[in-house]
């Protein structure tokens, strides 16, 4: 049906209808085209599709000489030669002639190669400038700090004083002017440590150099000591209460319950601390509340309870405390005492004591021996045990006996060199002539000049542990000591 039905397309100027027996004779005449003739085509449509796939043919061998794909051959900060000649943007070279095309890539071929060699220079000149830099940076900083005092040689912790200026000069910062040129300098060498400053001097020994042992504090030592010398005046207790504010009590009848609390603290093995701790409690109360005799035992057994709570790991109960007076208080008394106690103290219980200073002053005067003196060091605490029965000692700060008990083991152990060395001196701030009358009424009461009845702390030092250094008696103090 398509080759009639194309055969009567080819015909159709044939007038009429066309049979079997007409085609066969106009095919006979050649009039009519064969079936199996091949197709001529249209000479319009032919010469358009010519022009057509020509420019087709050409632009298709252009595009086949330059047409390629852009390919990320190497990545990298700096450029390079290989990357400019092989990252060329295909599509731009698709849309020009073949003589721009090669002018393009002419074009870039000769400039990658000078950006090239334009980067990698500038990478190495900033490298350059780099290490020029850090070489000048290098160098540490150098800085002199100078301490001026004005009066004083030792200051407390976290005080400020006019008379102290720091001036830092470094090499790189600019020369500015100090108001600390122009104040004038004290003769005299002083160490510098944290915000403590205490005389020094050429020949001492240093007792902090030892580093390694957490439990000394070596490195808080001078700031904590210098603290504690500005609380020891603080929290001192009146030394003439008994003549102003106590009209019952008397200073036997304290003397009489400090003896007693002595053997107290001994019976439940508190801590020395414990005994100092509670002995400045109740002086600390005495000085402006007035109590009966009657109660006076009462507030003894309080500020016990209070100090061992606050020294000891495991401190006494109150019953204790309670079955240790035979009862002569109830447990009701010693809470309501406690809570009247603490309220006068506004809960601030701690106070540096002459135990407290002289654990640092036994190991400042234990340096200038070979080995430890264990005998030296019960002595000075016995020393010191005997200020707490005496009413009168309250007129020396804790930190003047404790350095008088130093002094006098010292003389009563060895006479043939002098007690007070430069290292004593620098750890305790104190010179021989500050100690005279302190060591001289201690000594008194190592003797026993006065006659005093109450034995327990001596009949405590005279046991073998403690090396029996409550029978030794030092001989006379000389003048040429002070």
């Amino acid at each position: 049906m398509r080759k009639e039905n194309g055969v009567s397309a080819n015909v159709g100027a044939l007038n009429g209808r066309i049979t079997r027996a007409r085609a066969a004779t106009l095919r006979a005449s050649g009039q009519l085209p064969s079936l199996n003739a091949p197709k001529q085509p249209d000479q319009k449509r032919v010469s358009r599709a010519n022009t057509k796939r020509s420019a087709l043919d050409e632009n298709h061998n252009a595009g086949l000489q330059h047409k390629k794909r852009a390919v990320l051959q190497d990545v990298t900060n700096v450029c390079c030669n290989n990357s400019y000649k092989s990252c060329i943007n295909a599509t731009k070279i698709q849309a020009k002639s073949n003589k721009q095309a090669r002018k393009g890539a002419a074009n870039s071929s000769k400039v990658a190669p000078d950006v090239a060699a334009q980067v990698q220079p500038t990478r190495a000149n900033l490298q350059k400038e780099d290490k020029q830099g850090l070489a000048k940076i290098e160098p540490k900083l150098e800085v002199t700090c100078s301490v001026i005092l004005k009066e004083d040689a030792t200051l407390p912790l976290n005080s400020t004083n006019e008379g102290v200026f720091y001036r830092c000069l470094s090499n790189r910062s600019s020369a500015m002017p100090s108001k600390s040129q122009s104040r004038p300098r004290r003769n005299g060498k002083f160490s510098f440590s944290g915000t403590s400053i205490t005389p020094s001097y050429p020949d001492f020994v240093d007792i902090d150099s030892d580093k390694k042992d957490p439990q000394l504090c070596s490195l808080y030592s001078p700031e904590i000591y210098n603290n504690l010398r500005v609380a020891e005046l603080v929290r001192r207790p009146y030394p003439n209460f008994m003549e102003t504010i106590q009209q019952d009590i008397t200073q036997s009848m304290r003397g009489i319950l400090v003896d007693w609390l002595v053997e107290v603290s001994e019976e439940y093995k508190l801590v020395p601390d414990s005994l100092y701790l509670t002995v400045h409690l109740i002086d600390w109360f005495l000085s402006k509340n007035y109590i009966e005799r009657q109660r006076l035992q009462l507030l003894g057994i309080t500020c016990m309870l209070i100090a061992s709570k606050y020294e000891e790991i495991c401190a006494p109960r109150v019953e204790e405390f309670c079955f240790i007076t035979d009862n002569t208080y109830t447990k009701e008394e010693v809470l309501k005492m406690e809570t009247k106690v603490l309220k006068y103290f506004g809960f601030q219980i701690f106070a540096p004591t002459a135990k407290t200073f002289l654990r640092r002053f036994l190991r400042a005067a234990q340096a200038s021996y070979k080995s430890p003196s264990i005998e030296m060091e019960y002595l000075a605490n016995y020393l010191a045990e005997l200020t707490l029965i005496d009413y009168e000692f309250l007129n020396f700060v804790p930190s003047i006996v404790a350095a008088s008990a130093v002094f006098l083991a010292r003389w009563t152990l060895d006479q043939s060199s002098h007690p007070w060395n430069s290292t004593l001196e620098h750890y305790t701030a104190y010179n021989q002539s500050d100690l005279k009358t302190t060591v001289i009424a201690l000594q008194d009461l190592q003797l026993n000049t006065k006659g005093c009845p109450l034995s327990a702390i001596r009949m405590k030092y005279r046991q073998q542990k403690f090396k029996s250094v409550a029978a030794l008696r030092s001989p006379k103090l000389l003048e040429t000591l002070f």
